[in-house]
């Protein structure tokens, strides 16, 4: 494999992320140029051009993706053109960035990770789940050092405003045509939860639309909602703990989202987010906070890491194409569970 210092990087699709995160990271790093950048229209691509100082503006993102100008793509578009621009990217070379929702389902995943492993010399990344990185580590080791005892069960809370209003224009996390079997926040909770614990054995599930009317935003027709605002799953995990997760788009004033993990000496509660707090209560002492490391941007290296990974400096490890089929073949199993009418379904692989 040839090692690169100076890496030229192609932007196929500039979403809300990829501004906020990548861009400017990747552009602080030294020998890193973006040069190209491919958008849903000629016009915001040429926006986006403008103020991030990107030379050139394609009209296609194959063209981004094939360029021979271009040694690495990072993909910032809604999942159902993952799959398509990942392949595409590395069959011509490139190493790939792909944002988090690996993909539409699993059958896009495996795909993905099919292709990556024929060029194992090219980096292939999906961007974490972001809420747990700065307590990762200290959770892990919690969960399985025996400070808890014998884990028995968990519970696992997302909830959050609706994502959008009643027959507004339909946002793209409900478009099944745009995000696939993906509902709210669940593959992100469940790859969260990979870094502890082992895979889900199978799952039960229930879910219901509330907010089923929304606009086509592009012709503003009324049109059905079919992506669940609510979900309720219940799983065992393959050494038989058992656990729960809850999420919502319903909660109006809703609590910090976080996991609890239950047994036999005490429990371990932690908000999910960047910054969230870590505690731990054991028999007979009470809840205690746990001290979490100080870490940069509380653990995101996403960029750093896809920069050294190319240039031989280390490898990937948030987040591997085998873990972002894991969790893509865990949302398959929750939507046939819940489409079944709340059915046993084991979780493949």
């Amino acid at each position: 494999m040839t090692i690169l210092q100076d890496i030229r990087i192609g932007i196929i699709g500039a979403g809300q992320n990829t501004l906020k995160m990548h861009l400017p990271r990747l552009q602080a790093i030294q020998g890193v140029r973006l040069i190209e950048v491919a958008n849903r229209s000629i016009e915001s691509g040429k926006t986006v051009a403008s103020k991030w100082g990107i030379p050139k503006v394609r009209a296609s993102w194959t063209e981004v993706a094939t360029s021979p100008e271009v040694d690495a793509v990072v993909i910032g578009t809604w999942p159902y053109l993952h799959c398509e621009a990942t392949c595409t990217a590395l069959n011509a070379g490139k190493h790939v960035l792909c944002e988090a929702r690996m993909a539409m389902n699993a059958d896009e995943a495996q795909t993905m990770l099919s292709i990556a492993q024929g060029h194992p010399g090219q980096v292939a990344q999906i961007v974490p789940a972001p809420f747990t990185l700065h307590a990762d580590e200290l959770v892990a080791d919690l969960l399985n050092n025996g400070t808890l005892g014998l884990l028995s069960h968990f519970h696992m809370e997302f909830q959050s405003p609706p994502t959008q209003a009643e027959n507004a224009p339909l946002h793209w996390r409900r478009n099944r045509k745009l995000s696939g079997n993906n509902i709210m926040m669940l593959g992100i909770l469940y790859e969260s939860l990979l870094r502890w614990l082992p895979p889900a054995r199978w799952v039960q599930a229930a879910a219901r639309v509330f907010n089923g009317r929304a606009r086509d935003p592009e012709t503003g027709d009324r049109i059905e909602v079919d992506v669940p605002d609510y979900l309720s799953v219940q799983l065992e995990l393959e050494n038989g703990i058992q656990g729960t997760l809850l999420m919502s788009e319903r909660a109006v004033c809703p609590d910090i989202p976080f996991v609890k993990f239950f047994g036999e000496r005490g429990s371990l509660h932690l908000e999910l987010n960047p910054a969230g707090n870590l505690h731990l209560t054991l028999a007979g002492s009470g809840k205690n906070p746990i001290p979490l490391p100080s870490l940069p941007d509380s653990g995101w290296r996403v960029e750093e890491e896809f920069i050294n990974s190319i240039r031989g400096r280390e490898t990937v490890k948030r987040t591997r194409f085998e873990t972002g089929v894991q969790y893509m073949r865990f949302t398959d199993a929750v939507n046939k569970s819940f489409r079944e009418g709340g059915s046993r379904v084991p979780v493949a692989g």
